[in-house]
């Protein structure tokens, strides 16, 4: 371990007077490298907390870029950030709040293809994901490489955090045997969350990776604390190891969790293309499957009627015209459709606008509002 020098003691004074902590702890901390997949919601305090206690070595992962959108709660950034990569944007605000640690990024998606190469050297993950099949994907990669990982997770008002992996202990995959179907699962974009949750369960996160490195309390092994943030509530369910067989290597797993491996009955339409032929003159039904506080933020010109998603197969439409259906960023008006489809409605009708809102932002239109 390194030793600590005179500017080390004054700036962990706090750590050094706790007992469980002291000169010790704090040059372990010094000693460790921390990975943490993604810079968002949960990866802005866990990074702010985890540099500001002196680890030595963070490796920030995200290919995103910031919106306007998400300093709703993403910390690590600012207004003026909007539009840079959120790892750059990171390593810059991590190394402004704590200049004598080193951080790495790199502006990738994980992948099964790159996953060992980035994890491998480090102590411990940090998961910020927003996607199951990246965390099966962390899962894996930390069976393998047998290092444990953080996970944390969050939903509205509603928080998880447990430690997987974590010496022999319980994993992901015993915990969750099996993905859930990706239409189960909605996003912070369709459901919101509350913007001071992520930092609650992020700060938890970097706690549990903190406690772990020095070898101190009980981590969260084997124990998934659930937080509620409108009863103000905690409350933790024990699981442990299933039979199953270890992990051998790194699969798809978009495919894994059913993301890739359904073939959809309907036409995916770009916002460019949808424009040209609206210009030659089709005029097909344009029709938002987002929400109504979401549509009060902005609503693409042309656009017939506001059904949400969920809603779709309670309205009649015809079944002789062309339906072009869009959301944010694609996915739920693509749910939308394939409802649809299922319907009786012919699939070389059915379009969805590729990138949904997002994308018009890009092709069409920058002063329409990415949100």
């Amino acid at each position: 371990m390194e030793d600590l020098t005179p500017e080390d003691r004054a700036r962990y004074a706090r750590h050094l007077t706790l007992p469980q902590v002291g000169e010790g702890g704090q040059a372990k901390l010094k000693a460790s490298r921390v990975f943490c997949v993604g810079a968002g919601g949960l990866g802005s305090p866990a990074l702010l907390y985890l540099a500001a206690a002196g680890i030595g070595h963070l490796t920030v992962i995200d290919d995103d870029t910031i919106e306007r959108s998400n300093l709703q709660r993403q910390i690590l950034h600012s207004d003026q950030d909007v539009g840079l990569s959120k790892a750059e944007s990171a390593m810059q605000r991590l190394r402004q709040l704590n200049p004598s640690i080193s951080v790495e990024v790199h502006t990738e998606r994980l992948t099964s293809e790159n996953a060992i190469e980035r994890i491998q050297g480090h102590d411990i993950v940090v998961d910020g994901t927003d996607n199951i099949p990246t965390r099966y994907l962390v899962n894996d990669t930390c069976e393998l490489l047998r290092i444990p990982w953080v996970y944390g997770s969050i939903y509205r008002f509603e928080g998880q955090v447990s430690v997987f992996n974590l010496d022999g202990g319980p994993t992901y995959r015993d915990l969750f045997p099996t993905p859930p179907p990706p239409e189960s699962v909605p996003s912070c974009e369709e459901g919101g969350v509350l913007g001071v949750l992520p930092g609650v369960i992020g700060s938890i996160q970097a706690t549990e990776v903190i406690k772990i490195l020095i070898g101190i309390g009980q981590p969260l092994r084997g124990k998934l604390l659930i937080y509620d943030a409108l009863d103000m509530t905690m409350r933790s369910l024990k699981y442990s190891a299933i039979d199953r067989e270890p992990v051998t290597e790194l699969i798809d797993y978009e495919g894994f969790c059913g993301i890739k491996t359904m073939t959809m009955p309907f036409v995916e339409i770009s916002p460019s293309d949808y424009t040209v032929r609206r210009q030659q003159g089709w005029n097909p039904l344009f029709i938002d499957t987002r929400n109504t506080i979401e549509a009060s933020i902005v609503t693409l010109p042309d656009t017939d009627s506001l059904i949400p998603h969920e809603e779709i197969l309670t309205v009649e439409l015809p079944k002789d015209r062309d339906i072009v259906l869009y959301c944010r960023t694609g996915g739920r008006s693509g749910m939308a459709a394939y409802a649809l489809s299922q319907t009786g409605h012919d699939s070389a009708k059915l379009f969805n606008l590729t990138g949904g809102i997002h994308a018009w932002h890009v092709e069409i239109d920058p002063s329409v509002p990415k949100y």
